[in-house]
């Protein structure tokens, strides 16, 4: 399954800490979007969905959350849980992100500006073309 965790570097003194994302660095990827998720609905799944394009990468920056992981063969399931570890998911993997603590805040960078044709939104038809690559 084509994902890893990426243990950032954190910079910092007495004064706070910052981690950044490079390309060629932490970042496998050129960045093209970034979006974060919050006051999540307790008890409901986010995601549900394969990109065919989209690369991503993961970081709870407050609280925590699940991301259930699927190429279609095998399934793992990640906790994120800190700012300083980040989840790459390269693209066409099935993803589900769950149990969001309270005050939970998911960044997710992403190599692609939206575009909805590039979502598969129906596992079996996930299922489908995974099977015709």
């Amino acid at each position: 399954m084509n994902y890893k965790i990426i243990d950032t570097k954190v910079l910092g003194d007495e004064t706070g800490h910052l981690i950044s994302f490079e390309k060629g660095s932490n970042c496998p990827f050129e960045l093209k979007r970034t979006f974060y998720i919050f006051d999540t609905v307790p008890n409901k799944v986010r995601g549900q969905h394969a990109n065919r394009n989209s690369e991503f990468i993961l970081i709870a920056i407050s609280g925590s959350c699940k991301v259930k992981i699927d190429d279609g063969k095998n399934q793992e399931i990640v906790e994120l849980n800190t700012p300083h570890k980040a989840l790459y998911l390269d693209k066409m993997l099935w993803k589900d992100m769950y149990d969001f603590s309270y005050n939970a805040i998911l960044l997710v960078l992403t190599n692609t500006n939206y575009d909805e044709s590039e979502y598969i939104r129906n596992y079996d038809e996930f299922l489908k073309e995974i099977k015709n690559d």
